[in-house]
């Protein structure tokens, strides 16, 4: 999609105008002309020449090895593979979100069994262990179906947009007329146009998600930039905070300390300008191209039905992950729920002292890890667009819808003459090796009779070593066009 290799941001790129560092872009003579006035900053015309690499990468992937930046933040990326067995893998669980609670834990239950030891018994009934803890398993339970429904959700959400965004590049691409000549050129750089448009607004949308209202990175800036946006407009590189946070700060948000993490609506709220809804804008553009096409290039209603129904998909998609991500469990709920948790746990001590004596610590530091590990989860995967290890790698998934795109657009339109009547297109496998050309030269009934043969031989059964045999009782029959 592009030749500038990146990394995944975590925060926006700050963009400084100047001459392209790349000397193959610098010294280009192509010339560019615009009609009428435009509302692009200048900032926005240097966003495609900061280019760090001439080996061309996919701007939308994310970097290949694992440091602890991606090892505790940040979806996980679906195409690695561990061959640490599942109880004892660090990536991907909320032990480093548990290290806080569970040392608090040992202390606390080390306390109340020292005292009631060495000082005063301090053990009660264990009768609260069963009323409690039926109470903290229904809350837990609730917790936990309402976080993973909401989870469930948003990628249902977003395999709707994959579907969408790929039949609307398809009929863009395939069933949408070109011209002849030097017209058609600008009929494909048209069809080139609305596709890139799809693939910013799955860019833009997952942006949004994230509250990251900046138009500045380096998988959105290229693909926006010829369009006037009110993002593009709000947007001051000044106030570009590119920063990374302290270490002590840092260390925090690794193990999830409420004080140590930032606001995520904090660049929107310290926004001068209005910042618009990048996604609706992009959707627009996009509507108002597929309705030139429709009135004048897409010929059949078929097609002009899908090409509405794949932009009302977007629309669907958009609404319902904003659905997701702004309507969480009521505060009320999540509030009780965590102090039932708590409270549980901070009185089981008291009532396994009496019983399990010493043994008490590590009973309740378990006790501790599964309660309020399972509470940890469901606030993890309850926004699944964030940059939690569990949440949605939605990086991962634009990377695979402009991949698939680029796929669309790699050749022209196929014809059915360029690819039918071919030698190794195999009509009638696995009854015959011959191909389309040669079956063409013979009459119909032998095609017909093939057919009827290829019904009442047995399948070719294929072994999971890769050999091939037919089934029992089967009597091939040869027709083999000689």
């Amino acid at each position: 999609m592009s030749d500038m290799a990146i990394q995944h941001p975590a925060e926006p790129v700050p963009i400084q105008n100047g001459a392209p560092r790349n000397p193959d872009y610098a010294s280009s003579t192509t010339t560019f002309s615009t009609k009428g006035p435009s509302r692009m900053p200048t900032y926005i015309s240097s966003v495609g020449e900061e280019r760090e690499s001439k080996v061309p990468q996919n701007l939308l992937s994310r970097r290949p090895s694992i440091d602890l930046d991606d090892y505790f933040v940040g979806p996980r990326n679906l195409d690695r593979h561990s061959k640490w067995p599942t109880f004892l893998r660090l990536h991907g669980s909320v032990m480093p979100r548990m290290l806080i609670p569970l040392l608090f834990m040992s202390g606390w239950s080390t306390l109340i069994t020292v005292i009631t030891k060495k000082v005063h018994p301090l053990g009660v009934s264990s009768i609260l262990l069963t009323v409690l803890g039926f109470v903290v398993g229904l809350s837990l339970s609730l917790r936990s179906s309402t976080a993973y429904e909401r989870y469930a959700e948003g990628r249902k959400y977003w395999a709707l947009l994959m579907q969408s965004s790929r039949t609307l590049a398809r009929i863009i691409w395939i069933h949408t007329d070109e011209r002849e000549g030097e017209e058609g050129k600008e009929d494909v750089l048209s069809k080139l146009t609305g596709i890139n448009m799809i693939v910013a607004f799955a860019v833009a949308l997952k942006h949004k998600l994230r509250f990251e209202p900046d138009i500045a990175y380096d998988d959105l800036a290229d693909l926006i930039g010829h369009l006037d946006t009110f993002a593009k407009d709000a947007y001051d590189p000044s106030a570009a905070d590119t920063r990374k946070a302290g270490r002590l700060k840092a260390i925090g948000q690794y193990l999830s300390v409420p004080m140590a993490i930032s606001n995520p609506r904090k660049a929107i709220k310290q926004s001068k300008k209005p910042l618009g809804n990048l996604p609706v804008e992009i959707l627009s553009y996009l509507s108002s191209y597929v309705d030139d096409i429709m009135n004048t290039k897409i010929k059949l209603p078929v097609y002009q039905s899908q090409a509405g129904t794949a932009l009302y998909a977007m629309e669907e998609v958009m609404t319902g992950t904003e659905r997701v991500l702004n309507t969480p469990l009521p505060l009320a709920y999540t509030i009780l729920i965590s102090q039932i948790t708590w409270i549980y746990v901070l009185i089981l001590p008291f009532q396994l002292v009496e019983n399990l004596g010493w043994i008490t610590i590590p009973g309740c530091i378990v006790s501790t890890y599964i309660i309020q590990g399972l509470a940890a989860i469901c606030a993890e995967i309850e926004n699944p667009f964030g940059n939690d290890v569990n949440d949605l790698p939605l990086d991962i998934f634009c990377e695979q819808l402009a991949a698939d795109l680029d796929i669309i657009t790699s050749s022209p339109p196929p014809k059915p003459k360029d690819f039918i009547p071919r030698c190794d297109n195999l009509v009638l496998h696995p009854l015959s090796k011959s191909g389309a050309d040669a079956w063409k030269a013979r009459s119909v009934d032998d095609l017909r009779a093939a057919l009827r043969a290829k019904a009442t031989v047995a399948p070719v059964v294929v072994q999971a070593s890769g050999s091939r045999e037919k089934a029992l009782g089967a009597n091939r029959i040869s027709t083999d066009v000689p």
